[in-house]
This record gives C-alpha cells, sequence and structure tokens, in this order.
C-alpha cells in the first residue's frame, strides 16, 4: 500500500511530468472507480494542470481549480506512459486499468488495481475538504505543528488502544499505514501492543523521534525517484516490515509475524518486547 513517503514522491514525480499540460479526456474503466458526479468528470477536458500535492495519503492534481484526489488504497499504483492508447479502454478485470488520464500531447496516466478487492478511489471535486477521508484526517507527522506534546495528547486520547493500530489510523495521524507503523515501532524499540496511554517521559521522546525520523527518511530517500522506482526503494530500505524469517538488522534475531484477517504485521522480539514473541496461532508452530 502506497503510504505517505511514496504518495510524497508520487505528487512531486507527477508535479513535474504534469507541469503546463492539459487534460484531453479522463476514461473511467472502472466505474466503480468515481465517487463524486458533481463536477462530471468531462469538466476536466481542455483544463491545465497547476499542480500536484498530497492530503495524507491522498493525491490531489490541481486541475484550474478543480481536484483530482486519489487513494489508491492497498493494491493502487501510477503509471507513467508516454504514449497513450488512443481508443477508450474496454472494461476489464484482468487489466487491472481503473482510469486513464490523457494528456494534451498524448502522454497520460494509467492508474490500476490489482487483485480482487477493488478500494482505488477518484473523487473530482472543488475542494479537497470535500472528500471524506481528507477533512477527517489527523496531523501530518512532518509539518511542524507534530510536536512531542502533540503526540502525547493523541496517545492519552487513544487510552488503552495499541499503539500499532493508534499509529495506522488516518483521523488520527495522517500518511502511516502498515509498513511504516512496523519500521517506526522497531525503531522505536517497542511493543506493537503497548497501550497508547502507557507512553510516556523518555517512551514519548523516542516514538516522536522514530515518527519523525522513519518517515522522514523515507520521503528524503524517495524524493525524484519516478513513479516506477517507488515501490523497490521502500522495499529495500525496510528493517522488520515484510521480512518474516530473516535477520533483523539490529540484532540479528528472527523476524516475527502476527497475522490477522487480512492483515499482518513484523517486529523484532529481541528490538521490541523484551525477547518475548506475540502470541499468534498462525505463526507459534513456524516459530518454534
Amino acid at each position: 500500500m502506497p503510504e505517505l513517503p511514496e504518495v510524497e514522491a508520487l505528487a512531486l514525480d507527477l508535479q513535474g511530468r504534469l507541469d503546463g499540460r492539459a487534460i484531453d479526456t479522463v476514461y473511467l474503466a472502472a466505474f466503480s472507480a468515481l465517487k463524486t458526479y458533481d463536477p462530471p468528470v468531462s469538466a476536466l477536458s481542455g483544463l491545465f494542470v497547476d499542480g500536484v500535492g498530497r492530503h495524507g495519503k491522498f493525491l490531489d492534481i490541481d486541475v484550474s481549480g478543480l481536484h483530482v484526489v486519489l487513494h489508491l488504497a492497498r493494491a493502487g499504483w501510477i503509471r507513467w506512459k508516454d504514449e497513450v492508447p488512443t481508443l477508450p479502454p474496454r472494461p476489464s478485470s484482468k487489466s487491472g486499468l481503473a482510469v486513464r488520464i490523457v494528456l494534451d500531447d498524448g502522454s497520460g496516466l494509467d492508474i490500476t488495481e490489482a487483485g480482487t478487492k477493488k478500494s482505488l478511489a477518484m473523487y473530482v471535486v472543488r475542494d479537497p475538504q470535500e472528500v471524506p477521508g481528507i477533512a477527517s484526517l489527523g496531523p501530518d507527522p512532518l509539518t511542524d505543528d507534530f510536536t512531542r506534546e502533540v503526540l502525547g495528547e493523541i496517545l492519552q486520547r487513544e487510552g488503552r488502544k495499541q499503539v500499532k493500530g493508534v499509529l495506522r489510523h488516518q483521523g488520527t495521524i495522517a500518511g502511516i499505514g502498515n509498513a511504516y507503523s512496523d519500521e517506526i515501532l522497531h525503531a522505536a524499540k517497542m511493543s506493537p501492543y503497548r497501550p497508547a496511554s502507557a507512553i510516556v517521559d523518555d517512551e514519548l521522546d523516542l516514538l516522536h523521534r522514530a515518527i519523525r525520523e522513519t518517515v522522514g527518511a523515507a520521503v528524503d530517500r524517495s524524493r525524484g525517484l519516478a513513479a516506477s522506482e517507488l515501490k523497490g526503494e521502500k522495499k529495500s530500505n525496510l528493517a522488520v516490515h515484510g521480512r518474516t524469517g530473516l535477520a533483523c538488522p539490529v540484532c540479528g534475531d528472527v523476524v516475527r509475524e502476527v497475522s490477522f484477517a487480512d492483515s499482518s504485521l513484523q517486529y523484532c522480539a529481541t528490538c521490541q518486547t523484551g525477547g518475548k514473541p506475540l502470541a499468534d496461532r498462525r505463526t507459534s508452530k513456524f516459530l518454534k
């Protein structure tokens, strides 16, 4: 799933590619991807792109005052095409194509989504705050006002909720997903099950620093990369997420996993839980 660093890099990449270009046509290959009807998609034709930005994990393309807002969900991505086909795409679940944006010079964007669970969303709005997910976003962890005190207030407000879930909840803190929450907690040497309100004093300092440094470093590494390079860059710099069974790069212990119905988390027991594996019936046999 693209998270804050990847969406930030996508915005920078697309800013350079779309600057000064006008939208010719927008084709919907998956009609369920469009979540709005007013303004219509046809209103974008002939308008110039004024900028590309980000709100949490939402991508925002400013088109002469209208906004094409994209949420790539778990399996969505954007693929730049120097030349796109002239014929409208046919709806097809096999291709994975959801939306095609054709520019005035014949180049364009293919917005795709892999898998059978379709969650990718596109909104055409006059103000990004019209998108419910943007209107309810928590603070951005890279802004100057995301201070230690702000984080402390959030954790106390969330009470006994597990810190892993607090970090991932977009209405609490914007832009952090499953992968970077694993990485942040590993950097902070903290159990993903730690109650939010129990994180105070030195632990609060550690977590705040881990959020800023982990996400900030990922943004720095991604800056300037093309969309096609971002997934590889992210994967190659993860310490625990997606590395079940491999060695922790800090202590050498095996990276462990806890599985849920539709997701999983990875952690190092030595670094994060005092050497005690977290209970997980699906992986306990593997870890013995």
